[in-house]
């Protein structure tokens, strides 16, 4: 019985306001945040970009969401390893499914759930060629994982490490124009 209901418990999906700001970008994730730093490329996007990625823990929702409206121009799946998702490696050696998705004014940027430790299941939605809306279910982890944002380096970021963020309403920061 005791299981039954913490599975139906970890499966909600409950609703946000997502905010009216069209810059800015909103977290893909429940969690913490465990990196935001500048590095000099990714796996999907080719260029320096700020890497910030959300740690999502058994008792957060595991429901994931669009941080900025766009079209998605590339879907990825890897299949890896399933090593705790707050380590670095698990960037590159999880299983996980990326995005790579075009603003209407043309920046790009990514977005990949990746799965941890107890996560064996990866769920997407979209496909390439899909026009999204910021806030937008697309997707979740299941059991524990974690998401990874490559935004661009002109991205003005109004988080820090260890600052917990919901899904679809907390603003994670602003692309400059």
């Amino acid at each position: 019985m005791a299981l039954t209901l913490f599975v139906c418990w970890f499966f909600r999906d409950p609703e946000r306001e997502i905010p009216d700001d069209p810059e800015a970008i909103v977290s893909p994730a429940d969690g913490r945040v465990i990196i935001v730093e500048k590095v000099e490329s990714s796996e999907f996007i080719d260029e320096p970009v700020i890497k910030l990625s959300i740690f999502m823990n058994v008792f957060n929702v595991h429901v994931n969401r669009i941080p900025f409206s766009g079209e998605v121009q590339k879907v990825v799946y890897i299949p890896g390893k399933f090593v705790n998702a707050s380590f670095d490696k698990a960037s590159e050696d999880n299983e996980r499914n990326a995005l790579v998705i075009k603003t209407d004014s043309g920046l790009c940027y990514g977005v990949v759930q990746i799965a941890g430790l107890i996560a064996r299941r990866i769920v997407c939605s979209v496909k390439t060629g899909d026009l999204m809306l910021k806030g937008k279910r697309y997707g979740m982890i299941c059991f524990g994982s974690r998401l990874d944002l490559y935004l661009p380096l002109e991205t003005r970021v109004e988080v820090n490490v260890g600052e917990k963020v919901k899904a679809g309403s907390t603003v994670l920061g602003y692309f400059r124009s």
